[in-house]
């Protein structure tokens, strides 16, 4: 289980790192330039910024938002999450809140994982031919001295009619994150309703950054 958990925590840490953009217009035709060159870049500023964020957890919180959401395809993940128990044509704006609270409340996760990295290496799987796909998987492993190497699967879309590639899901030791959520939300949603699952994740995002459970025991060992 502690395995799993610190599984999780890698694929969330990396996926802030393939999400930071180069410039404020560069986009991304080739999925695995993207992740090559992002995640070296996102993770020495992880790394420059330490002592700040030994300093306040939340600095991770405004890395996120600055550098990880304009590459995650959020509003796609969240109509995965709802999936057919909201007609989202005829609740569009009850739909575009909880995109919005789904947001936030990833943005908390994804900076409690920025908490797990200090100075791990990342190797990616060579470039293939991405063709017409829409949707692709990119294989990476992390390392870290001393313990099992972490194979994480980057599930990235490629909208219509756009040309960069955005992130949609992980998968850590087999197991989709954005499945998680939908199987944490999905039964939510059916029995509560939109509106009320909205309130109870703008009420999450709320908590502070803190580090992740497993890290957490072992600092206290």
């Amino acid at each position: 289980m502690k395995n799993f958990l610190r599984s999780i925590s890698a694929a969330l840490a990396l996926s802030v790192a393939i999400a930071l953009p180069v410039s404020a217009t560069e986009t991304f035709t080739d999925p695995y330039k993207m992740i090559e060159t992002v995640a070296d870049k996102t993770f020495n500023r992880i790394k420059t910024d330490q002592p700040i964020i030994q300093q306040d957890l939340e600095h991770l919180r405004t890395i996120v938002i600055e550098e990880l959401l304009p590459y995650v395809d959020s509003r796609y993940a969240a109509a995965i999450v709802v999936g057919r128990t909201v007609d989202i044509r005829e609740n569009q704006q009850a739909f575009d809140e909880f995109v919005t609270a789904f947001e936030q409340y990833m943005i908390g996760s994804y900076a409690g994982a920025l908490t797990y990295y200090k100075e791990q290496k990342v190797m990616i799987e060579p470039a293939r031919a991405v063709g017409t796909q829409s949707i692709i998987t990119i294989r990476t492993r992390v390392m870290d001295p001393g313990k099992p190497d972490i194979v994480i699967d980057f599930k990235l879309r490629r909208p219509r009619n756009a040309e960069t590639w955005l992130v949609i899901d992980m998968m850590a030791e087999g197991i989709s994150l954005l499945d998680s959520k939908r199987a944490e939300l999905n039964n939510m949603i059916r029995q509560q309703g939109l509106p009320a699952v909205t309130a109870l994740l703008k009420e999450r995002a709320k908590d502070p950054v803190k580090i992740p459970e497993n890290d957490a025991a072992k600092a206290s060992e």
